[in-house]
């Protein structure tokens, strides 16, 4: 039988800013890309995070 997969992935949220900051989070497979305004504590502002690789559990 095949194993069947998971409802959520794991992502990596990446900061726009290019400072290599970024937040991990879980999404719905199925769902649209994330992307998110969060705090980037190198620049010391809000930027927007946007979804790239994605990580393996």
């Amino acid at each position: 039988m095949a194993k069947a997969k998971a409802r959520t992935i794991i992502v990596r949220l990446i900061s726009t800013a290019q400072t290599g900051f970024f937040y991990t989070t879980q999404r719905l497979r199925l769902g649209l890309p994330l992307s998110q305004v969060k705090y980037d504590p190198k620049v010391k502002r809000r930027v927007l995070f946007v979804e790239s690789k994605k990580t393996k559990k």
